[in-house]
């Protein structure tokens, strides 16, 4: 995950820029080179922009303001060509509801770290705070009673006025619906998948980021999760969690998981599965390995060393993979941020062990949660062409897609079993 300027920080979070949307034409047309025009389609497309959360990349000077470009100024046209699509009593509304979640991050000691985040951290490790962000505004379909402790004011506050300003200009889709979506569709398969193995699998979340799965899924209560990630990182979760616990606020996050385990190491390295052994995951136990917006950003030898790693695991226990794949158009976004990519991962695991894959697109019924009611959004219009498109006919932009996948395998089956 990475962090951008101001005002293209929060551009993983938004499926597509509503201003964008509406002036796609005119914004490609303005573009004076073939680069620039496949970056505005993967933003048309609805691309999760989310930065290298673990590759450390970093995109140049000229691709962050090219983003940021596009960015502003779809939003001013749509502002300009609409007006206001929320009544005064949806903003009282909204008002009320944005004061609550600020008020979890009154108590002194957790503004103080928060400000050792915007002082200390990178962009990378920042960039976990903006997903917290979009879990804790988009509250009315993510319980994730953490997520604003985790985001701390300045990352909540830079997507509420983008939030805002989409929902004033009637936009097809409102900044975070990307990561509302694929963090309910990961929600639902982690369920799903625990009833599958038995209710007691060990659960693995890998560059979990300021996740709170362990706080606020109950179908984990006889479930041990390893959250592995960068040092600094889990410390400064688990101390964030602590202070707004132990503040006058008195604010609970019960642990639904059996246990949490926190697992300091960074999947780049070639002995994280070593570290994650030493903390006690049990190879030969049935395991959920979730890999929530991260693989792309790994490079391809880094990503094929993760997915064989887990798929070693089919051979001694039941295994679930749950994991977001971009397609090659996916990464022309910007090649110094996504590196590994596969058009057909439903054909790609079973290569290396696993005997059942199913693959979704947002938009589809499993992905979808009533979040996208727009009749012209673009996930559904992307979703209704043949995966092997890669051109949109309507427009001439790449076809950028982001599939959401679910592999498993166990020591008695056949990777023939069944790809769907």
């Amino acid at each position: 995950m990475l962090l951008y300027t101001p005002a293209t920080c929060y551009a993983h979070c938004v499926a597509v820029q509503g201003g964008v949307v509406r002036q796609r034409g005119r914004l490609l047309q303005a573009m004076s080179s073939e680069e620039e025009k496949v970056k505005a389609a993967c933003v048309v497309n609805g691309t999760d922009e989310m930065a290298a959360k673990r590759s450390g990349a970093v995109p140049s000077s000229k691709e962050e303001n090219k983003v940021e470009a596009l960015v502003a100024n779809g939003s001013n046209s749509v502002e300009a060509e609409h007006g206001g699509g929320v009544g005064e009593e949806d903003d009282a509304e909204a008002e009320a509801e944005f004061a609550a979640v600020m008020a979890q991050l009154a108590p002194a000691g957790v503004r103080a770290l928060h400000a050792r985040v915007e002082a200390e951290w990178g962009p990378v490790l920042q960039s976990a705070c903006q997903t917290a962000a979009a879990r804790a505004l988009w509250a009315r379909a993510v319980r994730d009673p953490a997520a604003a402790v985790l985001a701390g004011e300045r990352f909540l506050r830079g997507l509420r006025d983008k939030m805002r300003r989409d929902e004033r200009a009637g936009a097809r889709e409102v900044h975070g619906v990307m990561i509302a979506v694929r963090t309910l569709w990961f929600d639902a398969r982690i369920e799903a998948a625990v009833h599958a193995l038995g209710g007691a699998p060990q659960v693995v979340l890998l560059g979990a980021g300021m996740d709170a799965r362990a706080y606020r899924l109950s179908c984990l209560k006889e479930c041990t999760v390893f959250e592995l990630d960068f040092p600094e990182l889990l410390e400064m979760k688990s101390d964030l969690l602590h202070e707004a616990m132990s503040s006058e606020n008195h604010q609970k996050f019960t642990m639904m998981a059996k246990s949490l385990i926190r697992v300091p190491a960074n999947i780049q390295d070639a002995d994280w599965i070593t570290k994650l052994q030493s903390y006690g995951y049990v190879p030969e136990r049935n395991t959920i390995w979730v890999l929530e917006g991260i693989i792309y950003y790994l490079q391809d030898a880094q990503a094929m060393q993760v997915l064989e790693t887990i798929a070693a695991s089919c051979t001694s226990a039941s295994t679930v993979l749950l994991a977001d794949f971009m397609n090659k158009n996916t990464t022309s976004l910007s090649p110094t941020m996504y590196h590994f990519y596969h058009d057909s991962p439903e054909l790609l695991l079973p290569s290396i062990g696993f005997s059942q894959v199913t693959l979704s697109q947002i938009g589809d019924p499993q992905a979808h949660f009533g979040l996208l009611s727009h009749p012209e959004n673009l996930f559904d219009k992307l979703r209704r062409l043949p995966r092997s498109v890669e051109i949109n006919p309507e427009d001439g932009t790449p076809c950028c897609r982001l599939y959401f996948v679910e592999a498993s395998a166990s020591p008695d089956a056949s990777p023939d079993d069944q790809t769907r």
